[in-house]
């Protein structure tokens, strides 16, 4: 018993015998080739003329008739042949299931990835919405502006204002100098001719 037990650590033999292996997805390919043909118009035709042929065949007198009147052959072979395309027709229909459902499993991958990624994005535009709040906003900063113009205009009446005070106040300061040098010029001449 100990010979016969299979060893991890070494390869199995090869058995002798015929081996018969075949590859299930050639034999899938091949049942949908033949669904696929048997749900098309071209067979559709091809059998209903086949069937016409038979039929007028063995039913027209004269001629040689093969599957007499109850044509119990001909219903033989229509239920071969719906016996054999209802199980290669269901083969057909589960691999497509198949093939939808890896599909619509990647679908729900997508979708769960772009729901990730839409609520990834959310939660950043909300981030950078708060951090806004902080930031001075469009209509602040018009009426900012708006607040430093009334400002600027008032300081620039203001500063005008002064430069007119300023204005009179020398032309004030020049009317006393006048003043004096008119009222102090003959003490100023006089002064002038002492020397």
């Amino acid at each position: 018993m100990a010979d016969r037990r299979a060893r991890l650590d070494q390869p199995n033999l090869p058995r002798r015998g015929v081996r018969v292996s075949y590859d299930p997805e050639a034999f899938g390919r091949l049942t949908e080739k033949i669904a696929r043909f048997l749900g098309t118009g071209r067979y559709l035709v091809a059998q209903s003329v086949m069937i016409a042929i038979w039929v007028v065949t063995n039913t027209v007198p004269g001629l040689p008739h093969f599957d007499p009147y109850p044509l119990g052959f001909l219903t033989l072979v229509l239920s071969l042949q719906a016996a054999y395309a209802a199980p290669l027709i269901l083969l057909a229909q589960n691999r497509q299931d198949d093939r939808d459902r890896v599909n619509l499993d990647e679908d729900r991958s997508q979708a769960r990835k772009a729901t990730a990624d839409a609520e990834y994005l959310a939660r950043e535009i909300a981030a950078i919405r708060i951090a806004l709040g902080e930031v001075a906003t469009r209509d602040y900063l018009r009426s900012e502006l708006s607040r430093l113009e009334r400002s600027d205009d008032k300081d620039s009446h203001r500063d005008g204002q002064r430069e007119r005070d300023r204005e009179k106040s020398k032309e004030k300061a020049k009317e006393k100098a006048r003043e004096k040098e008119r009222a102090g010029s003959p003490d100023a001449a006089e002064a002038g001719s002492d020397r």
